[in-house]
């Protein structure tokens, strides 16, 4: 575990409740050698985009925001598999649960290196490819039916994606700037982006 190593990510959402049970904090990392055809957060194929972060920051922020857990997305994570094998343990330490997506199969993520240390402290994978023609409506987090719950410890071993509502979340900051958590469909991204629009044209000018 290096706390001092750091992670390329997009961007971290602390205290949402779209990526998993409870209050989470939500990190996105930069690159992904998958691209699955149809996905929805393309920007993130780039691995040399973003920006690189400390893994103790990430942490310490989680902490202070009183999460339960760390989600961890992508991007692809397993290909940075070693930062965030120490993300995780760095969160485990400080007593969260870890979910870890991966775009691989469960089976072909583990001849990653370091995906067994990555593994052994996160507590749920959910893994396989977004495939368009497998949609998948009836349970939370995850887009297509391949998709699986793979559960490592006991921790969300009561956690059931089809009882789960989804849940998606829009921010907006003081700047302007729009976040977004949860699955969203290009339909439903379509609606938020006509009704931000919709506002925009109507607010007063001076």
């Amino acid at each position: 575990m290096n706390s001092d190593r750091s992670i390329r990510i997009s961007r971290v959402m602390h205290a949402t409740t779209s990526e998993g049970p409870g209050l989470r904090t939500a990190v996105w990392t930069q690159g992904c050698s998958i691209r699955c055809q149809h996905c929805i957060n393309p920007q993130l194929f780039s691995p040399t985009g973003g920006r690189e972060v400390l893994v103790r920051a990430i942490i310490i922020d989680a902490v202070d925001a009183g999460v339960e857990g760390l989600t961890l997305l992508g991007g692809e994570p397993l290909d940075q598999a070693g930062p965030c094998a120490d993300l995780a343990a760095e969160a485990q330490a400080a007593g969260l649960g870890v979910i870890c997506f991966t775009g691989y199969t469960f089976e072909q993520a583990l001849h990653f290196a370091d995906a067994d240390r990555l593994f052994a402290s996160v507590d749920l994978v959910i893994d396989g490819p977004y495939q368009a023609a497998l949609v998948d409506d009836d349970r939370a987090l995850v887009g297509s039916s391949n998709q699986r719950f793979i559960y490592l410890t006991d921790r969300y071993c009561d956690y059931d994606p089809v009882q789960t509502p989804e849940r998606f979340e829009v921010r907006v900051s003081s700047t302007g700037e729009i976040d977004l958590a949860g699955f969203l469909t290009e339909e439903q991204l379509s609606k938020i982006a006509d009704g931000l629009e919709s506002r925009r044209r109507r607010r007063p000018t001076a």
